[in-house]
């Protein structure tokens, strides 16, 4: 591996901005210094980050790279280039795929194609099923991310409406439980209604089908069962300013019950079905611009502990159809973290918090070990950015599978200048390296 020292960078790590060099070698950082003299590593290689910022590499604890058996719409290889192209060094894939990766066996499978493909480290979730209670009892805490639950139709349709099944997850499960969280029959009940209404479903229809209510129906009920059993839960994707009431504001370290937003949540609102249609259609729905600010102040309230993508391609052919065809998902992750470094000019959020959302609370909440972190003895995920260059997202430079993105022709106002993998460089001078750096996560957990 590598011996390299990241000289003069600006490091943002658990809420401070400092000036200091970071001498990494065997994948690791190795110290941490203002003091670092060049002359007693002479056989390093140097990364003058003079007038950059050095960040924990972004962990996306919630992307969907579709592999199995979706690989027209992306696979690991592709999604992972896309992501360290994005300054994404780890990610955590969902279940939905074909077969839906519901027993140990296929879990195992995806953690081999893993192996081979991925630029960035990697671990995978196991779905819950109506039938698959002794799957989950074979889980190793130590290998695998968690269990996801469905708790309303979606992508694969991997729905849970077993009540009694969820309740017996909630009991026994040794490891956190991530939830899509939106309550089915209310989703139905507003299909039929608005259906029976309209000629045709557009995408405006969206967010009145997949509605508020929903969401917060769904997430009460879920909160209360995992209080009543001591539970570790994961919300995913939360997109309401009524759920918000539900989750507390202490330090994430102390929570059993803990939250995530989408960059899209946050950069997108209903306002923009009118321009985007189908494209921006995700589940749970893109609400009202007053969710999308209350979304945003709840990242510096603590309501909201960490910031994942869902990042979900399709092929764009798909999604120009009509509602009923179109599916939902929207590909994001090669930007995700430009995105969210636009609220800095804003001043809606800090750089700090930033890195406390996306690489912090992400290794927190999962208890990864030894990465999240610029720290001694750490694995050197490192993405260094520009907040003084900018980015134009162009389709020729989108490196998703699916090549495309409701963010085609936005500029942000941060650059991704470099990625570094377990001391690896993976993205450099808009360039992907296909190293062998990618490892499978580890999880510190009794």
């Amino acid at each position: 591996m590598s011996k390299l020292i990241i000289q003069n960078a600006n490091i943002v790590n658990q809420g401070k901005t400092f000036k200091a060099s970071i001498v990494i070698n065997s994948g690791k950082i190795v110290e941490i210094s203002a003091d670092i003299k060049i002359s007693d590593y002479p056989d390093y290689k140097i990364f003058n980050a003079e007038g950059l910022y050095v960040l924990p590499g972004i962990i996306d604890t919630h992307v969907h790279f579709r592999e199995p058996g979706l690989t027209t719409k992306a696979d690991i290889f592709s999604e992972s280039r896309a992501a360290a192209a994005g300054g994404v060094t780890s990610f955590f894939d969902m279940p939905n795929t074909i077969p839906q990766t519901t027993n140990i066996e296929l879990l195992k499978n995806k953690f081999n194609i893993a192996e081979k493909k991925s630029l960035i480290n990697y671990s995978f979730f196991i779905g819950a099923a109506n039938d698959n209670l002794y799957e989950l009892e074979k889980i190793n805490p130590q290998e695998v991310a968690g269990i996801k639950l469905f708790y309303a139709s979606s992508t694969g349709n991997m729905l849970v409406d077993k009540f009694e099944t969820i309740e017996t997850i909630f009991k026994n499960s040794k490891v956190p439980i991530v939830i899509h969280s939106e309550e089915q029959d209310i989703i139905s009940q507003n299909y039929k209604k608005i259906n029976s209404q309209n000629t045709d479903l557009l995408a405006e229809h969206h967010e009145e089908i997949r509605s508020a209510e929903a969401c917060y129906v769904a997430t009460k009920k879920l909160i209360e069962l995992a209080k009543k059993h001591q539970t570790k839960v994961h919300f995913l994707h939360i997109s309401t300013s009524d759920e918000l009431e539900l989750f507390s504001d202490q330090e994430t370290k102390n929570k059993l019950i803990t939250a995530e937003v989408s960059p899209n949540h946050l950069f997108f609102d209903s306002s923009d079905y009118k321009t985007y249609k189908m494209l921006i259609k995700c589940n749970p729905s893109i609400k009202n611009k007053t969710h999308k600010l209350a979304l945003v102040n709840a990242l510096n309230s603590n309501k909201i502990d960490s910031i994942a993508t869902d990042h979900a391609p399709h092929i764009l052919s798909e999604k120009l159809k009509k509602y009923d065809q179109s599916p939902s998902g929207i590909p994001s992750i090669q930007h995700s973290l430009n995105t969210v470094l636009d609220f800095i000019n804003d001043k809606k959020i800090s750089l700090e918090t930033i890195v406390e959302k996306m690489c912090h609370n992400p290794a927190t909440i999962f208890n990864i070990s030894k990465r999240g972190f610029i720290k001694e003895n750490y694995w050197a995920d490192i993405v260094i950015v520009d907040l003084n260059d900018k980015t134009k997202v162009e389709k020729k430079d989108l490196l998703y599978k699916c090549k495309w993105s409701p963010l085609e022709g936005h500029v942000f106002n941060s650059k991704i200048v470099a990625t570094l993998v377990n001391g690896e460089f993976v993205f450099k001078e808009n360039k992907i390296i296909e190293t062998k750096a990618a490892m499978k996560i580890d999880f510190d957990r009794n």
